[in-house]
Formats: structure tokens, C-alpha cells, sequence
């Protein structure tokens, strides 16, 4: 009867030692950060990142650590005077010109409109 499950113990040492080499601890890892087309998701101070190379492709591991997932609208850049511009032509201040700028992606005539169809309500 074949013996199912066992296996050579030299087999196991060469195996085992063929992984020891495919694998790195990665130290130092500050942040992981994977970006996605709508958001990233930002893993910091993971407790351990593990770099492996298994069939020619490169795999990561991350264990622990805080995350953190934030949307890439919300990281759009305005410059000031956009939001200044925006907030003289439709009259509101200019906390509110930069919040309508974010939300429609920094189109400043799409902003204006935005604002004052809102005033008009």
C-alpha cells in the first residue's frame, strides 16, 4: 500500500532551504501604498512586509499596521487663485469656492454655475 503524505526529509531540507532564498524581510517599511483608479489604501507601519518570488513573479506580503483609505477626489490640487476667482464670481467665501472647485474635479466655470444655482434655491 503506497504511503500517502510522507515525505523525503532531504527532499524537505532542499525545499526548504529553495524557499529561505525566494524570500526578504523588507525592513525600514514606513507606508505600503496601493492606488486604485478611484481611491488608494494606505497601510502604515506595517508589523512585517515579506517580498517573495515564487514562478518568476514578485509577491508582497503585509501584515498589520493602520489603514487608511482615501478617496483621489479629495486629493485634487486647487490653486489659490482658482478659489479666489470662483469665489468673487459667484459671491461666497472662499472655503465654500474651494469645496465647489473639489467637487467638480477644478472645472472653474462648472464651480461658478454649481454656486449659483445654489444661491438661487
Amino acid at each position: 500500500m503506497p504511503k500517502y503524505g510522507r515525505i523525503d526529509p532531504r527532499m524537505m531540507a532542499k525545499l526548504m532551504k529553495e524557499m529561505s532564498k525566494a524570500m526578504e524581510m523588507l525592513k525600514g517599511v514606513s507606508d505600503v501604498i496601493i492606488t486604485l483608479e478611484d481611491r488608494k489604501i494606505i497601510i502604515s507601519k506595517p508589523q512585517q512586509v515579506l517580498k517573495m518570488s515564487i514562478g518568476g513573479q514578485q509577491v508582497f506580503q503585509i501584515v498589520g499596521g493602520y489603514i487608511e483609505e482615501t478617496s483621489l477626489e479629495e486629493e485634487i490640487e486647487i490653486p489659490e487663485e482658482d478659489v479666489q476667482l470662483v469665489a468673487a464670481q459667484a459671491g461666497v467665501s472662499l472655503d465654500i469656492a474651494r469645496q465647489a472647485l473639489i467637487e467638480t474635479k477644478g472645472d472653474l466655470a462648472q464651480a461658478i454655475l454649481l454656486l449659483k444655482q445654489q444661491k438661487t434655491k
